[in-house]
């Protein structure tokens, strides 16, 4: 065996090795979704849509966890960016209070997904159907914007 060949055996021995023991690290395997504790109350059946599929797996706790979140290291990648949509915005956990509150998130909701800042672009190009077209983005932007 040559001295090149040795040597990418080697290294395919050692990132094979090496992915089997980030496997074992915990982080990104629990996908247990909380309770949905206070949802927020859609106006149009169409908006509800619409987030469903573009914006539910990360902003509420009804998360669909694909195959490849349960492999490190994507399962630290999608832990992390579901447990920051979370953070930011729960449709899940919708604030009651004021509506002083709610215009204040719905005029942000409207502002980042009628600039296309929403669904993320990695996220886009793994799930399709979470690719707004113009009328869709629409649909939200009126949703949110004109949320009392």
């Amino acid at each position: 065996m040559s001295r090149v060949a040795r040597t990418a055996l080697w290294v395919v021995v050692v990132l094979l090795v090496g992915f089997g023991a980030i496997q074992l690290v915990p982080y990104g395997r629990d996908h247990t979704n909380p309770p949905v504790t206070a949802e927020y109350q859609w106006t149009s059946a169409e908006a509800r849509t619409v987030a469903r599929k573009a914006c539910y797996d990360c902003h509420s706790n009804e998360t669909v966890w694909p195959w490849y979140a349960s492999v490190a290291p994507a399962s630290w990648l999608v832990a992390r960016d579901v447990n920051s949509g979370r953070d930011h915005l729960n449709f899940s956990e919708w604030p009651e209070g004021s509506a002083i509150v709610t215009k204040a998130i719905g005029a942000r909701i409207a502002a980042v997904v009628g600039e296309g800042e929403m669904p993320p672009l990695q996220y886009r190009l793994l799930h399709g159907e979470a690719r707004l077209s113009d009328a869709q983005r629409q649909v939200m932007v009126r949703e949110f914007g004109d949320t009392p």
